[in-house]
């Protein structure tokens, strides 16, 4: 019997630009969906970290929407099934009123406009180095505890955000569970993103043999938190196939899934692992 090989789809990444206008933020965020599109035949799509409000503690509660009621929501709602496409919603504060509760979510949009996925952020970024940069998101977010996998065409795709691909047993769960790509939204600033942000995309692709795109806001020098940049997309053997400067800019990328099971096949580490010494599970909830 023949196996067919697995085609692909092209992504496009929107590094885009965030200020303090939360409308003017998802009008220019739908205006960049919108011209991936038409323009450039993309047929998924992800935001950045953040992308409808400024990225900070002392922002998540005042930028807060409920899922999927708010008006960002409904935005992304609408725009994915206008173009019949994938949306990877990049992530927005989420207010939850039952829980009393504030989350990092990434909503994910299906062609007709309804809501796939949710993630909310499972690992908070917390950290304190001195002379670089102090942040608790702690302070005013929760973390969450369930993975995001969403079938799109001819493959699977594991959500995680920001500080989550410094985790590499969340990577490894997804491996797991037959994915083939993960997306991160993530902010990485100007610290961290000149040291780690493309050796993390790499590493875990690396790890999984994956697709990885890491999605980031374009650099604003004036902002109380200044984002690195370089969205990228790192192939499965780990090589960097396309990706931005720090400005708002657009990664596109064409995806050959055919390429994640080549890797796979020549190099099978995942049947290679010593289960008996050492494995990764996810807890029963």
């Amino acid at each position: 019997m023949i196996k067919m090989a697995r085609a692909g789809f092209r992504i496009a990444l929107l590094q885009l630009k965030v200020g303090p206008n939360k409308t003017q933020n998802v009008a220019n965020a739908l205006t960049r969906i919108r011209s991936a599109v038409k323009d450039d035949g993309a047929r998924v799509v992800a935001l950045p970290e953040c992308f409808n409000s400024p990225y900070g503690t002392q922002h998540f509660a005042e930028y807060a929407e409920e899922v999927p009621s708010g008006q960002t929501s409904r935005s992304l709602s609408a725009i994915a099934k206008e173009l019949g496409i994938y949306l990877i919603g990049g992530t927005i504060p989420e207010r939850n009123p039952m829980e009393n509760k504030i989350y990092n979510t990434c909503t994910v949009w299906s062609p007709e406009g309804d809501l796939m996925a949710t993630y909310r952020k499972i690992h908070l970024f917390d950290i304190n180095i001195p002379g670089g940069i102090t942040f608790r998101e702690s302070d005013v977010l929760t973390g969450g505890s369930d993975l995001a996998i969403i079938p799109m065409d001819w493959a699977k795709i594991g959500i995680g955000i920001c500080y989550d691909i410094r985790f590499d047993e969340l990577a490894r769960l997804y491996r797991n569970k037959g994915c083939d790509m993960l997306i991160y939204p993530g902010a990485f600033n100007m610290k961290t993103g000149p040291l780690h942000w493309e050796l993390l995309a790499r590493a875990r692709a690396n790890d999984t043999q994956s697709y990885v795109a890491t999605i980031s806001p374009a650099r604003d020098a004036g902002a109380g938190y200044v984002a690195w940049g370089h969205s990228m997309v790192v192939d499965p053997w780990a090589q960097v196939v396309a990706s931005a400067k720090e400005g708002e800019e657009t990664v596109l990328a064409d995806l050959e899934f055919a390429k994640v099971d080549e890797v796979r096949a020549q190099i099978p580490i995942f049947s290679q692992r010593r289960t008996d010494l050492y494995d990764t599970k996810q807890q029963k909830s």
